[in-house]
Formats: C-alpha cells, sequence, structure tokens
C-alpha cells in the first residue's frame, strides 16, 4: 500500500511541475533543390520555439563520418517560425559521387546569456531520391 501510495505522490508531482501546454521544440528541412558541396543552408521550419529565446544556434554532422567537421551558423531569432536558405554558411554535404549519407541537424534556442534552453534535430538523406 505504501509503494501505490509513494508511485501516486511522484505522478503527481510530475504532472504538477509540467507546464498545461508544454510542447516540444521541433525543426524541419529538405536537401530538395539543393546543390551538393554548397556552403548555402537550407531553409529551415521551426516550431513551439520557447519564449526567452534571442538566437538560434544550427550544427550538421554526417551520420556516416560524425568526425568530419561541417560546422553551422548562428543567428538572431526574430519569432519567425522559418528561416530562409542562405542564413549562414557552413561546409555543406558533400558525400563521396555515388553514395548518399544521412546528415542531422540540430538547433539549440539560446536565451539572452546564450544558455541553451531548448534542443532538437532532424535527418535527411542527401542527395535526396
Amino acid at each position: 500500500m505504501l509503494n501505490r501510495r509513494l508511485v501516486f505522490i511522484a505522478v503527481a508531482v510530475a504532472a504538477i511541475a509540467l507546464p498545461l501546454n508544454a510542447s516540444a521544440m521541433s525543426i524541419k528541412f529538405s536537401w530538395a533543390g539543393y546543390t551538393a558541396c554548397s556552403s548555402r543552408s537550407p531553409a529551415f521550419t521551426l516550431s513551439d520555439v520557447p519564449a526567452g529565446t534571442v538566437k538560434l544556434a544550427f550544427r550538421m554532422i554526417d551520420r556516416e563520418v560524425p568526425t568530419y567537421p561541417h560546422g553551422g551558423g548562428t543567428i538572431a531569432y526574430s519569432g519567425s517560425s522559418d528561416v530562409p536558405a542562405g542564413a549562414f554558411s557552413y561546409k555543406g554535404p558533400c558525400p563521396p559521387a555515388g553514395q548518399q549519407h544521412s546528415y542531422q541537424w540540430t538547433v539549440q534556442a539560446l536565451d539572452s546569456k546564450g544558455h541553451a534552453i531548448a534542443s532538437t534535430s532532424a535527418a535527411e538523406k542527401f542527395p535526396p531520391q
């Protein structure tokens, strides 16, 4: 009986601690129409960016070669869910001829002190098929 009470209390405390409309930041992008080895960032669509976000920090990795330094960029956040293509420069996807690699973007929402307040990732294969 004591264990049931402890479980009930733990669940109740967790429910109170979460905001009623809690949602997770997410990101979408596409390589469609993108040129291999380009340094121009793709367009991104963000949702549920948390209040207090002043900058967005983007980083890309090649899942097949995660040690390759593709980099990314940091941009000011204006409140828009759309980040246009070319918002920053980096080392774009450039897999060996005839190969397809999976590339993962991670974006962090940063507050005015530069602290990450949310993070999300999305991956797509390049070249797209």
